[in-house]
């Protein structure tokens, strides 16, 4: 079974990124968008990554345009939006596409090894969110509307 570090990403400045950095760390994994409705939980994941990042945790952000078109941005808009509006200062890859055939293959095994609601693979909404071990192997899914605060307990518990 793969697991998060036999994947690579590219950074939202363009450098490829192996998520093997990752290994022995707690790495919460997100895909973004800068105009929708639940953006302000930059804040929310920003906060996290500023309470545990000593401890062990890593966010990730994956800035998606497939639901509703809320990522239109550049990567240097994208950047800069999120630095300027919420202080993000957790890494954030280049723009990806979640669902279908052109979906990024992190998000084809992330989906697979914890489908969703119902059993559904498919990513409903920005900021769906995975909580993977330090192994590299997924804890849990959250759905999009889980308050990244609503995280803490999950993350105390991995990093116990």
């Amino acid at each position: 079974m793969p697991s998060l570090h036999d994947f690579s990403a590219e950074s939202l400045a363009g450098k490829p990124v192996k998520l093997s950095r990752y290994k022995g760390k707690l790495v919460l994994v997100v895909n973004t968008a800068s105009q929708c409705g639940l953006t302000p939980q930059y804040k929310g994941l920003e906060a996290l990554y500023g309470k545990y990042r000593e401890r062990g945790l890593e966010i990730v952000g994956f800035p998606c345009n497939q639901f509703g078109g809320q990522e239109p941005g550049t990567a240097e808009e994208i950047g800069a939006f999120c630095e300027r509006n919420y202080g993000v200062s957790f890494p954030m890859m280049a723009k990806v596409e979640v669902n279908g055939e052109g979906a990024h293959p992190l998000y084809k095994w992330l989906t697979s090894a914890a489908p969703g609601f119902l059993g559904s693979e498919a990513i409903k909404w920005n900021f769906t969110k995975f909580l993977v071990g330090p192994d590299g192997a997924v804890i849990k899914r959250y759905a999009p509307q889980t308050d990244p605060a609503d995280l803490a307990r999950d993350i105390e518990g991995a990093l116990a």
